[in-house]
């Protein structure tokens, strides 16, 4: 049988490099103590392992004065966090053996950002009072009308999102403002994923896996069941999520 489809054009170019708005989390190092570090990553990640299951991360040792830099090592910080299902593909800060370190290890070194807010830290000997991360203006509303499936991720950049229908165990949502669920929400909804510590998650039916503002987390294992199939609105209060019924 003859092939009477036409064609298929090829492209004029092998690649596309283009730029792009990724958001990865950032290990911010406050002690050189190793066994401190590791001890209060494994009770940060085990309330979600899977979530944070072989997720990218920058490690930013900006935080630490001088003297302390000197008695971080870096390999062994490194070998912490792999143990940990963490990838590091990134660094900034540190002193110019570390960085070199990091380059040998074929991980990015990164330019320190000056006068970037940071948020306050509970965990390591170096701690600063610090001011709230920025809030970043919210600009428009992403809107679907779709159920959100298994695997799939919605980010709505700079705004706000609203799901009118379920979104899946499994699934993804994020936004830079306010996430609103009318449906179940039985996947991931991260809010205020730039620093934005007053956005806030509405849902109808909260089941999720995990919910997240500003890089505060909660998962399924803490949810109250009462609130099940009622109108919820979760919110940041004293650096701990809060679920109200509306």
């Amino acid at each position: 049988m003859a092939n009477n489809l036409p064609p298929q054009k090829k492209p004029s170019v092998g690649i596309e490099l283009k730029s792009g708005s990724i958001t990865l989390p950032i290990l911010k190092v406050l002690t050189t103590d190793l066994a401190e570090i590791k001890q209060h990553l494994d009770l940060k990640l085990g309330k979600a392992p899977e979530f944070f299951r072989n997720a990218p991360i920058i490690i930013d040792l900006c935080e630490l004065d001088e003297p302390l830099k000197k008695g971080l090592e870096f390999g062994e910080l490194l070998n912490i966090v792999h143990a940990v299902s963490l990838v590091p593909v990134g660094m900034r800060g540190g002193n110019p053996e570390q960085q070199a370190d990091a380059q040998a290890l074929k991980l990015a070194v990164l330019a320190e950002v000056k006068g970037e807010p940071q948020v306050n830290q509970t965990a390591g000997a170096n701690r600063r009072s610090v001011p709230p991360p920025r809030q970043p203006a919210v600009t428009s509303t992403k809107v679907i009308d779709q159920p959100v499936r298994s695997g799939q991720r919605v980010y709505a950049v700079g705004g706000d999102l609203i799901v009118m229908a379920q979104v899946s165990p499994g699934a993804e949502i994020m936004a830079d403002g306010n996430i609103h669920v009318y449906g179940s929400l039985k996947g991931r909804a991260l809010a205020g994923v730039q620093g934005n510590l007053e956005a806030r998650i509405f849902c109808t039916d909260l089941q999720a896996q995990l919910v997240a503002i500003g890089g505060h987390y909660r998962t399924s294992e803490s949810e109250d069941e009462s609130f099940k199939g009622k109108l919820v609105q979760i919110l940041l209060k004293d650096d701990a999520l809060i679920i109200e019924q509306l």
